[in-house]
């Protein structure tokens, strides 16, 4: 329980919202309710998500994207890569905002696959996986170069 005046009531998120000051509510300061209905939450700091990881960066916010699909990691194509892909990784990694998305080519090692190519996100997406790519394992990945991000 809190003390002191109660702001908010009847708080109605869809789970979307940028800021709880989104969410359907009663208006400011107009509340039913007592201390004993006081709302709370307790965060922590998700660990990195076992199906998307970044490899060979100076910190564990940068590097080049890999996922895992069928108990292989592999690479991410830079076809087609850009801030919006990079905004959803750094997200889905809680890795703050991209600040670059850059390419990257002649790696040592290379990767052994290459798992996705033509990645388009709209940059709203909470996870890689509900943006569009081609079929997993289907890419040619040409030019030889691999999707990797700066978070911050």
């Amino acid at each position: 329980q809190g003390t002191g005046t109660i702001w908010l009531d009847q708080v109605s998120c869809v789970g979307t919202e940028e800021v709880l000051s989104s969410c359907p509510a009663r208006p400011w300061g107009i509340t039913n309710c007592t201390h004993a209905e006081d709302a709370g939450v307790v965060c922590s700091v998700s660990p990195e998500p076992a199906e998307l990881r970044l490899a060979g960066g100076s910190q564990r916010c940068a590097g080049r994207v890999e996922v895992l699909h069928r108990e292989q990691w592999g690479a991410v194509c830079a076809q087609g890569w850009d801030r919006q892909d990079a905004e959803v990784v750094c997200r889905q990694l809680g890795c703050g905002t991209a600040l670059a998305a850059p390419e990257e080519a002649d790696l040592d090692p290379r990767p052994s696959r290459v798992w996705l190519d033509n990645v388009s996100c709209q940059g709203t997406e909470s996870s890689l996986k509900q943006c569009w790519a081609s079929p997993w394992g289907e890419s040619s990945c040409s030019q030889g170069k691999f999707a990797s991000v700066a978070c911050s």
